[in-house]
């Protein structure tokens, strides 16, 4: 027997009307959302935490202009913000004391002063103690004009205002000028103002304009760190690609070294048998075996290869070059304008064809790096064979004319393209500026005794 079970719906149902329908139900507008999330931000920006503790951060010190400081001054250039914020406090309370007429009112005065020293450790509070402060230092001094804002309260709160506007977001200070135009709109209405002149107008005035510069200085920050952050970005993407298309090249000119052993062993494997007489069965089904594997694996070389292969790409028709091809490539180089030298060392032995085209394309690279960064200087190559591997050393000096010679600029491939040849081999490499002004580029390719015979 089948039995059916009951489920209760977990959405939550629309609130009913008198007669038990859900003509009551009706969406907010995009008036009251619009309202509701403005009294969010207010309440977030303003309310939530007023007085948490917040310190104000010391200014970054490797910034231009703190860099052509002495070294004692700039120690304590970290600490500039808090020193503007403690001269603002110093202005508030002279304009509040030298005002003074009681002893109270001088008290007093050093509320505004504190409320601007507050914004170091806690702006928002430091903005509802200035508010609170003005009407009852506004009272207090009945013999100033001035209403609600005597002249050290006035201070004081343009002073938070700034002081806050800077240290917090566009939006809180939206919301700190309105308050404040509230509050200075609703002083006018007290009959105290028609004995005294209004500061309500000035007030604004000068906040709206201050608190606007603060905005656009905002706006302008915000938009220089998202520049900054997406160039990074793009220097990262453009570095792992010029990677990749150098690793691509890469595997485009190893192909033929890769291809011509694999197409040696699959011939080797297809004519043993016929060398040996009578060869056993299983000596015919291993040759056979071998050959296969080398056919397979050219067949896949050559799908690898047409996926890394570009759009427009053709292969050589001409082998890949070897250290035996350096000379012509030294006098096409001399034949642009760059004098270079060819010192070689040790016992010349053949390499296998891997180092050997790897060092002369890092030869290449150096040398065309040469004649786009140093125009007009002069170059050696240094080719060592040394036990357990090859030694290359191509150094350049420095233009003969840096200030007048303006050097062609390149793609940023070579290094990037050194290195993998390099590390693909194993090997290690340095490169880098000389104390002349010249550069150096230095590789060691490790070879071992048994690839060095099978070569």
């Amino acid at each position: 027997m089948w039995s059916v079970t009951e489920t209760t719906p977990t959405h939550s149902t629309p609130p009913r009307d008198a007669d038990g329908g859900y003509a009551a139900y009706k969406p907010r507008s995009p008036e009251v959302r619009a309202a509701v999330e403005a009294l969010r931000g207010l309440r977030q920006d303003l309310l939530h935490d007023a007085f948490a503790y917040r310190p104000l951060p010391s200014r970054p010190t490797d910034g231009p202009f703190v860099r052509g400081l002495p070294p004692r001054l700039r120690r304590y250039a970290g600490r500039a913000p808090h020193a503007v914020v403690v001269v603002l406090a110093f202005i508030t309370l002279m304009a509040g004391v030298t005002t003074t007429q009681t002893a109270l009112y001088a008290l007093l005065a050093l509320v505004p002063a504190g409320a601007v020293l507050l914004t170091l450790v806690r702006p928002v509070g430091a903005f509802w103690l200035s508010l609170a402060s003005t009407p009852v230092i506004g009272v207090i001094g009945t013999d100033f004009d001035g209403w609600p804002w005597q002249p050290g309260s006035f201070a004081g709160h343009l002073s938070v205002l700034t002081v806050v506007a800077i240290r917090t977001r566009p939006r809180t200070a939206a919301w700190m000028w309105l308050i404040t135009a509230v509050f200075g709109l609703m002083a006018e209405g007290l009959p105290r103002s028609v004995f005294y002149d209004t500061t309500t107008t000035p007030m604004l005035f000068l906040s709206a304009v201050v608190l606007l510069a603060v905005t656009v200085w905002h706006i302008r920050r915000d938009a220089e760190q998202e520049v900054t952050a997406q160039q990074t970005v793009t220097a990262h993407e453009r570095s792992r690609r010029t990677l990749l298309e150098e690793r691509t090249t890469i595997a485009r000119e190893l192909h033929d070294v890769v291809a011509h052993h694999m197409s040696v062993v699959a011939i080797q494997a297809e004519a043993a048998p016929y060398r040996v007489q009578n060869p056993p069965e299983e000596l015919e089904k291993a040759f056979a075996t071998i050959r296969e594997n080398a056919v397979a694996a050219l067949t896949e070389l050559r799908r690898v290869l047409g996926v890394v292969r570009a759009e427009h790409y053709e292969a050589p028709e001409a082998p890949q070059p070897t250290l035996a091809d350096l000379d012509a490539l030294l006098a096409n180089v001399r034949e642009a304008g760059l004098g270079v030298d060819k010192a070689v060392t040790g016992a010349v032995r053949e390499l296998p064809q891997g180092v050997e085209l790897s060092a002369y394309r890092i030869v290449q690279e150096a040398l065309s790096n040469t004649l786009r960064h140093a125009p007009g200087a002069g170059a050696r190559v240094e080719i060592g064979y040394v036990l357990g591997g090859l030694g290359l050393r191509i150094v350049n000096g420095p233009p003969p004319n840096p200030s007048l010679v303006k050097p062609s600029p390149g793609a940023g491939h070579g290094i990037t393209g050194m290195r993998e040849r390099v590390t693909m081999l194993s090997g290690e490499m340095t490169a880098g500026p000389l104390a002349d002004g010249g550069y150096e580029v230095a590789v060691f390719l490790p070879v071992t005794v048994a690839a060095e015979g099978a070569a």
